[in-house]
């Protein structure tokens, strides 16, 4: 799937996530701060690190002339020390069908290839995480993409909201059943009601 037609798909717009903090929440995104971090020719990276009170307390930068690489459905690596996780969603179990898609395989696969496409346009991923992540080679992490196409499309989006929509990813759970993203419900449902991506497989809707 192009990025075009991506875009298109979750043009319904998602707005108004609380990530498990307020200090990582949707709402508190400055998109026009997002955009200055642009550069020509790079795709910038800033990862701002809050502590438990919702305060920003530190951030990294980096960029990458090449951008960056998804290595798993939900990761992405930042160099030889860093991967980044998106917290709270997950590949579906086993092998999915999506003939409009003109996809058969595994659900792992299809999920890391829509990831690699939201990770290859963007000018600016900027991504947030508790203090305590900051060290760890993997980091949960909630990200935000900044896309420009002149003439057609300027839009700030989360990524995980996006690969909701689509069916690359559905919501994770916890031990006791409950979602570990209950902001992000309403993402999933677009992807679900639209029969977008996974759920084109009436056994992944029984998984």
């Amino acid at each position: 799937m192009s990025f075009a037609m991506l875009m298109r798909i979750v043009g319904v717009g998602i707005v108004g996530s609380a990530f498990a903090s307020p200090a990582l929440s949707a709402s508190g995104i400055d998109k026009d701060y997002i955009r200055s971090l642009a550069a020509p020719g790079k795709t910038v990276l800033v990862v701002e690190y809050y502590d438990g009170g919702g305060k920003p307390v530190d951030r990294k930068g980096y960029a990458s002339a090449s951008g960056f690489k998804a290595i798993s459905p939900t990761e992405f690596r930042v160099d030889d020390k860093t991967t980044l996780r998106l917290y709270g969603v997950e590949a579906c179990k086993g092998e999915m069908v999506n003939r409009s898609e003109d996809y058969a395989g595994a659900c792992s696969d299809f999920a890391q290839r829509q990831l690699q496409v939201m990770l290859q346009n963007p000018k600016v991923l900027f991504c947030r995480a508790f203090l305590s992540e900051q060290n760890a080679p993997t980091q949960n992490v909630t990200c935000f993409g900044y896309y420009n196409f002149p003439g057609s499309l300027d839009s700030v989006d989360m990524l995980e909201e996006q690969l909701l929509s689509l069916g690359a990813v559905r919501l994770a759970k916890k031990a006791d059943g409950s979602l570990d993203r209950p902001d992000l419900a309403e993402a999933e449902k677009i992807g679900r009601k639209g029969s977008y991506g996974m759920w084109a497989d009436p056994r992944i809707k029984g998984q």
